[in-house]
């Protein structure tokens, strides 16, 4: 995907697709407060995706970081969660200047697929099949996320997990379309398998956004 970073000012523009104040609802942080900005464009192309409206970084005009801190800062939570889309398409060391100048926490959410860029307290991986993560990107990840959605995801998994250091966090997340019909066999997976844990979409349980 080509992204004209002259136009975005090298990441002092983004094309935003929404920010927002709730909660995480997945993985390790799942129930923590913090601000959220989804950033636009994606050519991961997960058949699955329940954010594929952000995948077109053309229908997001630009924004200026200052203009999300600015309403970040108006929420009590002192932490935010980049995500997409897919945020590392961008380079995004001015966003996480600028949020670490106003004493934010900065979470990234990614497949890894391309290279990092910004400064960050912790990094979520979820790596995608048809577009793995970049060699190194595991050993940066705090967090492990692989999206499960049939049995042979499982080989995915390991092979992912066998890549990330070893404090790492791992957890293998149930599709949402298909959960009800896998997370049986997932539990005994993960009771086999005690290194994993299930991460939930608790905010779709919750309904919030």
């Amino acid at each position: 995907m080509h992204i004209d970073n002259e136009l975005l000012e090298n990441g002092r523009l983004l094309p935003l697709v929404e920010d927002f104040y709730t909660l995480q609802g997945e993985g390790y942080h799942t129930g923590k407060a913090a601000y959220f900005i989804r950033i636009g464009g994606c050519d991961i192309g997960c058949y699955w995706c329940d954010a594929k409206f952000t995948w077109n970084p053309k229908l997001f005009p630009p924004v200026r970081v200052e203009k999300v801190i600015e309403r970040a800062l108006k929420h009590k939570a002192k932490a935010v969660v980049v995500t997409g889309g897919e945020p590392s398409l961008y380079p995004l060391d001015y966003l996480c200047e600028k949020l670490k100048e106003n004493g934010f926490e900065t979470y990234l959410e990614t497949s890894g697929a391309y290279p990092l860029s910004g400064q960050w307290d912790w990094i979520c991986l979820s790596p995608k099949q048809q577009h793995p993560p970049l060699a190194g990107i595991h050993a940066q990840a705090d967090e492990l996320k692989v999206i499960i959605a049939s049995h042979k995801d499982l080989e995915w998994a390991e092979a992912n997990a066998k890549l990330v250091k070893s404090k790492c966090r791992l957890f293998l997340q149930p599709e949402w379309s298909v959960y009800n019909s896998i997370i049986g066999w997932m539990v005994e997976y993960v009771k086999e398998n005690p290194k994993w844990q299930i991460s939930l979409q608790a905010h779709k349980f919750m309904r919030i956004p």
